[in-house]
């Protein structure tokens, strides 16, 4: 397949969009913008670029990793040793994480005028977390089938509640996400 069939494979593909409640929307891709994959290289390439000097000004050691996948670009940022400068970067709950990876974004749109969905990841600090939002999706589906009430979670981001959904989904029960802001959290129910 040559590279301009495949750029218009890929430009003619669905793409997904997360709504405010972190689920998945399917919507039809802008052929100017794009979801190309030479658009998602350039994405990475201008993300690793800002979060290089970052790790500089900041002199702190790792190596940035850049995939494309699914449509989207994920950044991680790793490092052999233990390194507190990267956990510092992750913060408490991954607060500081979310922003970073919102000014990588704003980095991106900055340099290439187009919206980014790119996902940031440290030292594996997102893999970690959806194995223990795996672990809370479980817990209130199993609340629910005995007690028949609905259980509320904890607030969390939208892609924490993308994958909590998921995971409830996969599990025979619905979830939906109500609250506001940074009070928006998931509701597991039967119905």
């Amino acid at each position: 397949m040559s590279a301009e069939s495949t750029e218009q494979a890929i430009s003619a593909e669905v793409i997904e969009e997360q709504d405010d409640a972190g689920q998945e929307v399917l919507g039809d891709a802008d052929p100017e913008k794009g979801s190309s994959a030479g658009r998602l290289e350039e994405e990475g390439d201008v993300a690793a670029d800002y979060l290089e000097e970052l790790l500089d000004i900041a002199d702190i050691d790792g190596d940035i990793d850049i995939e494309v996948r699914n449509g989207r670009t994920y950044i991680s940022i790793v490092t052999e040793e233990e390194s507190a400068g990267l956990e510092n970067l992750v913060g408490r709950d991954g607060e500081v994480l979310e922003a970073l990876q919102e000014l990588t974004r704003l980095a991106v749109l900055s340099a290439t005028e187009n919206r980014s969905r790119l996902v940031l990841d440290i030292n594996g600090y997102r893999s970690d977390r959806a194995g223990d939002l795996q672990k809370i999706a479980e817990d209130a589906v199993a609340s629910v089938k005995e007690s028949g009430e609905a259980v509320a979670l904890a607030p969390m981001s939208a892609y924490e509640r993308k994958i909590v959904h998921d995971a409830v989904a996969e599990l025979g029960l619905v979830s939906e996400s109500e609250g506001e802001g940074a009070d928006r959290h998931i509701v597991v129910s039967a119905d």
